[in-house]
């Protein structure tokens, strides 16, 4: 990202979010840092001073969200090109794709995400047969909305070197990831830029202020990657911190990434059936798919922390992340618990967990990436998480609240462009879980998407609105803040002034999500809402 601003700036008349004073209406922005927090009639005596004040008019300060598994490329491509998320059949998302294929005629390979066959009446992916129709035969590359599964055009598989299978079924595995690279080599840089810019204007447009990249050879490429932290570095936008998937630490660190980890896979997606479980699937005769083991976890796990890299993997059954949990034990007994601890390796997602896989996180010193938006998604009684594991199963899924009760970490995320960027409804999400039990607060959950994602890169110093930390913040239109009584969890609310904590808005399902009228990242301006 650019370089901080050497403005001060004195914001007045407002909500300013403190944990500092829960009571401030006025905040000081100097050199690129919070420099005061405090009461509206303390804030003259800044004025003149300032080379610039802003008059909130009412508007919340809060910080800036972190948003803590990104695919970059993917959302901005997904944001520019065909996204079929909101087909509500098959033969709809076909109509879309001959209409975005007619519209295009320069591209050298289609590209599309967000089909979701589980949604549509029959629950059937459209046929490779029916997909050459609807191209008139060019290549295209559609991945499924949890990206671990794709269908394909018969040109497209033309393009691939190796085997590959040629029949109707998606493409999982290690076929997807073959497919998905051919794809994406057929972007040119032009495009790729485009995309990563369209990306990073909608998440600060959403009052994200930093971002964690998830790439890896299976996912993206080299070049990707590193032009992403490129562009970031020289433009002004959201903060970037890269993750490399890939056993290769000094490729990792080579390419500026902060960790070998992020999508570094031991297992699939539950929606595509790769997920991997210890019980099969309870609309499939397997258990799903598992690419690393407990002793492959474990040599990773031991180099990283030996070389100051951070490790993190990719776990979303039940096995893999017991596969995770051994692993890590394995290397701590081997290079020590504190030096594990210290590193504070991650896991994405980690949604099928049991008491004794929290307790283990816990001990471990593990972060755990999570995306509540899946549940909103995939969870309830007659939603996609019952059909694949049934609902006795699918209700132990994404355990939020025994995560935060034994002292884990939560970062929260997207993994966009699995599911939007958008952190007020990912932090409604988490509060207004599915399954009651795993509900966690408001207030624990905003704490979990902006101080959270920070300290889940080792920072401590940043993601929230207190003097000296870096001045990356949002300014809100919204309804009226209210505090959340401590013993109330979600079901009721508590507006008594005299409880000391800065209020919230109020994210009860149904009630309008605030809108972002301005983002600051280190000081400097980086979208300002049309009209304002």
């Amino acid at each position: 990202m650019s370089a901080m601003s050497a403005r001060t700036v004195l914001l007045r008349r407002g909500e300013v979010h403190s944990p500092a004073d829960p009571f401030a209406t006025a905040m000081v922005v100097e050199r690129g840092a919070i420099a005061w927090v405090g009461s509206e009639g303390a804030a003259d005596a800044f004025a003149d001073g300032a080379d610039e004040v802003i008059d909130l008019d009412g508007a919340l300060v809060t910080p800036a969200f972190t948003d803590a598994h990104v695919h970059t490329t993917a959302t901005g491509l997904a944001l520019t090109g065909l996204d079929l998320s909101t087909a509500p059949t098959r033969d709809a998302a076909l109509t879309l794709v001959r209409e975005f294929a007619a519209a295009r005629p320069g591209d050298r390979v289609l590209l599309g995400h967000g089909w979701d066959a589980a949604r549509w009446p029959d629950g059937r992916p459209p046929t490779r047969a029916e997909l050459d129709a609807a191209t008139g035969g060019r290549p295209l590359y559609l991945s499924r909305i949890d990206v671990h599964s794709a269908v394909v055009t018969t040109a497209l598989l033309d393009l691939v070197a190796g085997d590959v299978p040629r029949g109707d079924a998606p493409l999982t595995a290690d076929a997807h990831h073959t497919v998905r690279a051919a794809a994406l080599a057929a972007v040119t840089p032009a495009q790729r830029t485009e995309a990563q810019r369209a990306a990073l204007a909608h998440a600060v447009s959403r009052g994200v202020g930093s971002l964690h990249e998830c790439a890896g050879p299976d996912i993206s490429s080299e070049d990707d990657f590193t032009g992403l932290l490129r562009l970031a570095a020289e433009e002004p936008g959201p903060r970037v911190t890269g993750y490399w998937a890939e056993r290769d630490i000094a490729k990792a660190r080579a390419l500026g990434a902060l960790g070998a980890a992020g999508d570094l896979f031991v297992d699939g997606a539950l929606g595509s059936h790769t997920a991997c479980l210890h019980a099969p699937y309870a609309d499939a005769p397997h258990t799903g798919v598992s690419y690393l083991d407990a002793g492959e976890v474990a040599a990773h796990v031991a180099e990283c922390t030996e070389a100051g890299l951070q490790a993190g993997f990719h776990a979303i059954g039940d096995a893999a992340v017991d596969t995770v949990v051994e692993g890590i034990r394995a290397a701590a007994a081997k290079v020590g618990l504190a030096r594990v601890r210290a590193a504070r390796h991650r896991v994405e997602h980690a949604e099928l967990l049991t008491p004794a896989s929290v307790a283990a996180f816990a001990e471990l010193g593990l972060t755990a990436s999570v995306q509540p938006a899946f549940d909103a998604l995939w969870g309830g009684a007659d939603g996609m998480y019952a059909r694949r594991l049934g609902a006795e199963r699918a209700a132990a899924l994404n355990p939020f609240a025994a995560l935060l009760r034994a002292g884990v970490p939560l970062a929260l995320g997207s993994d966009s462009p699995v599911t939007p960027i958008d952190p007020w409804g990912t932090v409604r999400a988490a509060a207004f879980h599915r399954t009651p039990e795993h509900r966690i607060s408001v207030r624990a959950a905003f704490t979990a998407h902006t101080r959270g994602g920070w300290r889940a890169i080792g920072r401590d110093d940043a993601g929230t609105l207190v003097p000296g930390a870096p001045a990356d913040y949002a300014v809100w239109h919204t309804g009226e803040l209210i505090v959340q009584a401590p013993d109330d969890r979600v079901a009721r609310w508590s507006t008594d002034p005299r409880s000391g904590t800065p209020g919230l808005p109020d994210l009860t399902p149904g009630t309008e999500p605030p809108v972002c009228l301005r983002t600051v990242v280190g000081g400097r301006t980086v979208y300002v809402r049309p009209g304002e």
